[in-house]
């Protein structure tokens, strides 16, 4: 993948249904016409994350169809869907197999070798953290998750279930949230549990090009113990999962791509283990509620902190970006996210123009699509794939204000890409006032005296004047620009 890549997530079953629904078929992974493909290859992405093919679980699949938040989710969107439209979470897992609804294992080894030759990677997840509650090891190797065997738990009953033989076995859970009911809570502090979720990590590497890591930090051997310390002592193991873990499968496959979902200020911790990529939760949450000058602030971090982020606006787990930010705002801060250095990730249905979020466990997710939304994303992809924006240097612009009366100025962000002798000038009025600065242009040297927007392709003449005092910019509320310039 490029530097920078650009990586897209796809929901695949509520996808596929949409394809079906569009050509009158259903589709297996290796039957998607390859028109969408080369669509996808034309908008600059270096992968493609296929969240949810692994096998269902069918008693996840039961608790899905009968849970009162996924249910009262689907009707506030739709009231016509049966319990068919239902599956179990993604992120229940029996087994890391292809779903045989999807094709199974062979239809993915085609369409890894169809993307590979494209140059695009394919990346799907593991989970760490917990097993679906009908994995086999539930009833065979119940030692491998947090249990307390045939006696009742002293505390916390509520997070057990028990298995066929009687055994009580602790629900997944993050530490601030209720039990995912729907899955077995594993425990990292057994050595035969790590080696288990090591063969099935390897047993993943052999089937695609990356992972992303769901609740990554939830393995941490300080946040395992923080989390069920009733259950399990004090003492800590002297490795973390994660370090072992990933130094075994780049032995094996040196260019596997890490990326973890991790939240709590422990990116930088897991960064130190290996990952590629961590999320940049705090991004997407101050762009959501912050200002620009607190955006600006966390911008400035240190720079292999930044390169090793994934910037995001919108997934699987997050509301949808046009419902969370407003239209205008978000495709501001998509703007945004598509030109900071680190890993871009956008969802395939935020292209598309997805009004509000479903849950994943419901696939019929028939929206009609927004076309200036996708208009938009079309040309911001294009933009942002110039190889300024992946093999550049990155640095933050001080602008200046207009005059000493006006401070919108500080509504705006700015940074700079220079490669060779190219430079691109990102500037976003990223606030709901019209705003108004002054760009510093000196140091570029403009042919002409031209530069040129990229959104609107607008050539705007640079006199002396302007480069003494600044080019004065008058942006509508939320208004990006793009300039291209030659150093």
């Amino acid at each position: 993948m490029r530097t920078n890549p650009h990586i897209l997530e796809i929901n695949t079953r509520a996808w596929l249904k949409r394809l079906e629904r569009r050509h009158g078929r259903a589709f297996t992974l290796d039957q998607i016409p390859d028109s969408y493909w080369t669509e996808i290859k034309a908008l600059g992405f270096d992968a493609l994350w296929f969240m949810g093919v692994w096998q269902e679980s069918p008693k996840g699949r039961d608790i899905a169809r009968t849970h009162p938040e996924v249910l009262e989710a689907i009707k506030s969107v739709t009231s016509n869907f049966s319990s068919e439209d239902i599956i179990s979470s993604p992120y229940a897992i029996t087994d890391y197999v292809v779903d045989e609804s999807l094709g199974g294992p062979e239809a993915l080894k085609k369409l890894r070798a169809k993307l590979n030759a494209m140059g695009i990677s394919l990346l799907l997840d593991f989970v760490a953290n917990h097993t679906a509650i009908d994995a086999p090891t539930v009833e065979t190797d119940p030692d491998l998750y947090i249990t307390t065997g045939t006696a009742e738990p002293g505390v916390h009953k509520d997070w057990f279930f028990k298995n066929k033989k009687g055994q009580y076995i602790a629900h997944g859970r993050d530490p601030y949230f209720a039990p995912w009911t729907d899955t077995a809570q594993l425990n990292y502090f057994n050595p035969r549990t790590r080696r288990f979720m090591l063969d099935n990590l390897l047993k993943v590497a052999q089937q695609c090009d990356g992972v992303r890591c769901d609740m990554a930090m939830l393995s941490l051997n300080k946040v395992h113990r923080d989390t069920w310390w009733e259950f399990l002592g004090a003492d800590l193991p002297k490795e973390e999962f994660w370090a072992q873990a990933l130094a075994a499968v780049r032995e094996q496959y040196p260019e596997f791509t890490f990326i973890a979902e991790v939240y709590w200020g422990l990116e930088w911790d897991i960064q130190e283990m290996g990952f590629d990529y961590t999320y940049d939760k705090i991004l997407y949450d101050r762009l959501r509620f912050s200002t620009p000058e607190d955006i600006k602030a966390h911008l400035g971090a240190e720079h292999l902190f930044q390169m090793r982020s994934i910037r995001f606006i919108a997934n699987h787990d997050e509301e949808e970006s046009l419902k969370a930010f407003g239209k205008e705002k978000s495709l501001a801060a998509s703007t945004i996210i598509a030109t900071l250095p680190g890993a871009r990730m956008f969802y395939l249905f935020q292209l598309l123009g997805r009004p509000q979020r479903l849950p994943i466990q419901y696939v019929k997710d028939f929206f009609p699509v927004d076309k200036d939304v996708a208009t938009h994303y079309a040309r911001l992809l294009t933009i942002s794939s110039a190889p300024e924006f992946h093999g550049g240097q990155w640095s933050l612009k001080e602008i200046r204000a207009f005059s000493q009366e006006d401070a919108s100025y500080k509504n705006v962000l700015a940074w700079q890409w220079k490669q060779r002798s190219t430079g691109k000038m990102v500037v976003i009025n990223y606030s709901a006032q019209p705003s108004r600065c002054r760009l510093p242009m000196k140091g570029s040297e403009v042919p002409n005296g031209v530069v040129k927007e990229e959104f609107s392709k607008e050539q705007i003449s640079i006199t002396p004047q302007m480069r003494a005092e600044g080019f004065v910019l008058e942006l509508k509320p939320y208004e990006s620009k793009i300039f291209t310039f030659t150093l």
